[in-house]
């Protein structure tokens, strides 16, 4: 029987190097493929050592995309001094499934509008549509959902939803309420799940 492709998923860490290390030590205990940040790597900016060097210290796969406070510029340092992925408007493929994905949000430095966003997210899931799994990577949660109603102040993304309704991914792995953490609920056939800062373990 064919081993399953296992993902640790988290966000919101903003500059914790601490909590990278904790993180990057569960990845190898849980015996993780890829690790995937969904943003707010950093704290403005800020304290960006020892966020992404714990993970690949550990020889583990690495994709990220940028939260509001985190800007495109840093996600892409980022990704070119450890030698991972930031997967902003792009796609990568592992085995039979593409993972696709969208940084930023409607709010803080790293701000683009709904309609960014919808393209972004379009344009990486055109280059694994023809594979049977497909998983979808954001900061912000999309509108109309549970996880939204966990804040009067980060408001969801309609551009997300947009991207769920059209292009019905397996999954979304999304962060940016801290107050939803580990919430999971269906949108059609996809399933969103809010990782938080402690992490989900998916295996495909």
């Amino acid at each position: 029987m064919k081993k399953p492709f296992r993902i640790l998923a988290t966000g919101d860490l903003h500059g914790d190097a601490d909590l990278a290390k904790r993180l990057a030590d569960r990845a190898v205990k849980e015996h993780v493929d890829l690790v995937i940040l969904c943003g707010d790597i950093t704290e403005g900016d800020e304290k960006t050592d020892n966020m992404i060097g714990p993970f690949v210290k550990q020889g583990k796969k690495v994709l990220l995309v940028p939260g509001n406070h985190d800007s495109f510029a840093t996600a892409d340092f980022l990704a070119e001094v450890y030698g991972v992925k930031n997967i902003h408007g792009y796609a990568v493929k592992y085995e039979d499934i593409g993972i696709f994905g969208a940084g930023g949000a409607n709010i803080g430095i790293a701000q683009l509008s709904e309609d960014e966003i919808f393209n972004l997210l379009k344009k990486g899931f055109d280059r694994i549509s023809y594979l049977p799994k497909r998983i979808m990577v954001t900061h912000v949660h999309p509108t109309d959902t549970k996880m939204e109603k966990f804040s009067n102040f980060v408001p969801g993304s309609s551009g997300v939803k947009k991207a769920i309704d059209m292009l019905q991914p397996d999954i979304l792995l999304c962060s940016h309420v801290h107050e939803a953490e580990g919430i999971e609920e269906m949108i059609g056939k996809t399933k969103v799940i809010n990782v938080g800062t402690q992490g989900k373990i998916i295996d495909l």
